[in-house]
């Protein structure tokens, strides 16, 4: 299971990408340069990495060749979460070579966006449990449009973990919310219309922190706010009553203030670079054999 999809329907939306893909790169003419390579010819090709990451998106890359060309021999050897180096044999693909040919872009950019989201996670993963081991990593909503659920996976397989996957998951009052109501009344309506609805509020201040656990929200955003603020929030909110209440950290997170935030008392922190601005990793296909074919 990725969050709220099952096994099956996450089949269904790695298919469906990869055929939008796949169509984005082919016509009715089809792929006119690989039509110069004989139909018998028969090769052998390997994924490899160039460079050190996390592997994510083995299902879609897996898909493409097999959309393209369903007797494809495909003997992937690196799965979801897998750490590779510069040279590691990520998977080998036998049959036709016109089909690995006309496959290999669309495989190797979602293994290759989707590996750079697993890495950046896995980076933030390692700096923010180091500070504080009871701190976990959550992606957001920045999600690259419709490829949500593909990103998301990524972040699991760099050892994050999932927030809302859609705007019916949970209750979020964030600062905008706010402008039409008050903290209390947000959390008080919650409770009429969606009783059984985890609660968040997003707060740029202690005292709207507090607020939000007088008024029974579980979990609390604290937005923006650095280090030290973020420890006299926490310090507040526990001493307040607020015990169980899960403490959010987000706003601006990076590699250099992950630490601080974590060792701040932050149960989680929620990072939207995470999906938005993982840098694509390298992967390329080398021919291990071919048997060209008059």
């Amino acid at each position: 299971m990725i969050g709220p999809v099952s096994p099956e329907a996450f089949q269904q939306v790695v298919d469906d990408a990869v055929l939008r893909a796949l169509r984005e790169d082919l016509d009715e003419r089809g792929d006119v340069t690989a039509a110069l390579v004989s139909e018998e010819a028969i090769g052998t090709l390997r994924i490899v990495g160039r460079e050190d990451g996390v592997v994510a998106g083995a299902a879609c890359a897996i898909a493409a060749f097999q959309l393209v060309d369903p007797t494809l021999a495909i003997d992937w050897n690196c799965p979801d979460g897998t750490v590779i180096q510069p040279g590691s044999v990520i998977a080998e693909i036998h049959g036709s070579f016109r089909s690995i040919l006309t496959a290999e872009r669309t495989a190797l950019n979602f293994l290759g966006h989707l590996s750079g989201v697993a890495t950046t996670t896995a980076r933030f993963v390692g700096v923010v449990t180091s500070a504080n081991p009871h701190c976990v990593v959550l992606d957001t909503r920045k999600t690259t449009p419709l490829l949500r659920v593909l990103e998301k996976a990524a972040v699991v397989a760099g050892g994050g973990a999932n927030h809302r996957f859609g705007l019916s998951d949970a209750i979020l009052i964030k600062d905008n919310h706010l402008g039409a109501m008050t903290i209390t009344e947000g959390v008080e309506r919650s409770r009429v219309l969606h009783p059984s609805l985890p609660i968040e509020v997003e707060c740029d201040t202690t005292d709207q922190a507090l607020e939000a656990v007088a008024a029974g929200a579980e979990a609390v955003l604290l937005d923006n706010m650095d280090a030290e603020a973020v420890a006299r929030s926490v310090a507040a909110i526990r001493a307040a009553g607020g015990i169980s209440t899960r403490i959010e950290v987000s706003g601006g997170v990076n590699l250099v203030t992950a630490a601080g935030l974590a060792a701040a008392g932050a149960d989680c922190i929620s990072i939207g670079a995470l999906t938005h601005s993982s840098v694509v990793i390298d992967f390329g296909l080398d021919l291990v054999r071919g048997t060209p074919t008059n």
